[in-house]
């Protein structure tokens, strides 16, 4: 089970107004804006796979075949902030809303992001269970942390500043190091 991101819900940790600030551009550089605001995401999600956690809030979606057995689901979405709303899908593709009271978040939804299933949901049979969740610091989330917005800036910055000037062609980009050690504060661990 691999969580899907539908949408997008929220804005970007840092604007491309604080970007032009952090890099110190004068008001009449205005040509490199659309190359900040493209970097800003990329930027983001590399902070986010460095850090295992969700910089901007997301609706996903995710698809079972079968209740959790232990009732117990964990998810890779951190922080994990509300269920949205919860389904069975049957064979032909309906949707037939579950009323999502007995899905809730577990305890704690920052280092261990789960989700509870009560014993009163109803049986699946040959039918799929969709949930959908959302996830992500800003909006009703918590606040990014400092140390991952720092880390955001600086991967924009170190980015911008060194353009095409190294790496192989296709090879992914690389948190700068002072960003890389910002992430790995506040990664979330794994068992």
């Amino acid at each position: 089970m691999i969580p899907i991101r539908v949408e997008e819900t929220g804005v970007e940790p840092v604007s491309v107004a604080e970007m032009r600030g952090y890099l110190r551009l004068s008001s009449d550089e205005t040509a490199e804006e659309s190359l900040i605001a493209r970097l800003i995401p990329a930027a983001r999600a590399a902070v986010e796979a460095a850090a295992r956690r969700l910089l901007r809030p997301a609706r996903f979606r995710v698809v079972l075949a079968a209740w959790p057995r232990l009732g117990l689901l964990p998810l890779p979405l951190s922080p994990l902030v509300a269920v949205l709303r919860a389904g069975r899908v049957d064979k032909s593709g309906t949707l037939t809303a579950i009323e999502p009271g007995p899905i809730r978040i577990g305890p704690d939804p920052w280092e261990a992001p789960c989700l509870l299933f009560g014993p009163d949901l109803p049986p699946l049979g040959a039918a799929s269970a969709l949930v959908e969740v959302s996830a992500g610091c800003g909006s009703e989330g918590p606040p990014v942390p400092e140390p991952l917005v720092q880390a955001l800036r600086l991967t924009v910055a170190d980015w911008f500043e060194n353009r095409g000037d190294a790496g192989r062609e296709g090879a992914p980009r690389l948190l700068p190091p002072e960003a890389a050690g910002l992430a790995a504060a506040c990664r979330r661990m794994r068992l």
